[in-house]
């Protein structure tokens, strides 16, 4: 297992390292100068020098991107701010403030959101599959189905602006949509990500009872489970010992890969909700054309999916006792 999550990590490395050199390659790619959106209408070629000078983007983009490197492990020196201790990822291009500083104030608005809608469509979702999949050909099976089915054809922006028109504007029922630090106002902090999570739970968990069903109904059809209900274990058993750890393994991946993406920053979540998290960062970023913040959210999306393919493959061992990992 050791050796396993240390090829795994290496090989994580390699990719955020691919991943980062492909975004600073198709930033310059782009045919926006920010030393030229920067400079204004009054600019002159000395201005415009200066401007790339103190951007740091007058250099080669091999030596950019070496450059950015160091900074991000090891510490760099920047023209007008010092010493930038590691991890350093540079200074927006936009507002001149530091990419880490500013992605650590948005990353806790991000996690509180990523998670807490997880844990809704986690629960509901396979909990509607596993009854779905007992009561298989019945009511609340075709049910579930069709719900599902239903919420799989929804848009996070669709339902996010109904449900704040009827639950909010309307009726009041819930809070508008905004973020409290959970340590400042735990309630608050509840009540205004109430409603987003609940959109969201909508759309995913639509997307996990069907896979839930799916994957119990095949493993409730395999050999070793009709053998243990031939040696008389109860349905109860039957069910959780075997058919659910035999179901888990495709589910934990997608899960793994959603919450992923939610950490990487669920843009249209956040657009849809006005909430300051990741995604409208990412966002500002690419409008701004601003290289430094585009490369600090890039690499934590990436970094964050790539993490937790590592969690979920080392798990698949615990959950199916037929998955080694060598």
């Amino acid at each position: 297992m050791f050796r396993f999550l240390v090829r795994r990590v290496i090989g994580a490395m390699v990719i955020l390292l691919i991943i980062s050199a492909i975004t600073f390659w198709l930033f310059y790619a782009v045919p926006r100068d920010p030393a030229m959106m920067s400079c204004g209408k009054n600019c002159t070629p000395e201005a415009l020098a200066q401007i790339r000078s103190n951007l740091g983007i007058d250099k080669p983009i091999p030596v950019q991107f070496w450059e950015w490197l160091q900074g991000a492990f090891m510490g760099r020196e920047y023209a007008g701010y010092g010493h930038c201790d590691a991890p350093c990822l540079g200074y927006s291009f936009a507002n001149r403030e530091p990419v880490f500083g500013t992605i650590m104030d948005r990353l806790p608005l991000t996690l509180s959101l990523a998670f807490g809608a997880a844990l809704v469509f986690l629960v509901l979702g396979v909990g509607a599959g596993m009854i779905a999949a007992l009561k298989q050909g019945k009511f609340l099976d075709k049910f579930a189905s069709s719900a599902s089915l239903f919420g799989s054809s929804l848009q996070i922006y669709f339902v996010g602006y109904i449900a704040m028109y009827f639950l909010v504007s309307k009726m009041g029922v819930l809070d508008q949509p905004s973020y409290t630090p959970l340590t400042e106002n735990p309630g608050a902090w509840f009540s205004g990500l109430l409603l987003p999570w609940l959109v969201l739970a909508i759309i995913f968990t639509a997307n996990y009872t069907r896979m839930t069903r799916s994957q119990l109904v095949e493993q409730l059809s395999e050999d070793y489970v009709r053998t243990a209900r031939a040696k008389g274990l109860s349905q109860a058993n039957v069910f959780f010992r075997f058919a659910w750890r035999g179901a888990m393994g495709p589910i934990v991946t997608v899960f793994g890969i959603d919450l992923g993406t939610l950490i990487g920053g669920a843009m249209i979540t956040e657009a849809t909700f006005s909430l300051q998290g990741i995604g409208r960062l990412a966002v500002a970023s690419v409008n701004q054309s601003d290289l430094p913040m585009l490369m600090g959210v890039t690499v934590l999306a990436a970094g964050a999916i790539v993490f937790f393919n590592i969690i979920v493959d080392a798990v698949y061992a615990l959950i199916d006792p037929r998955i080694r990992l060598a």
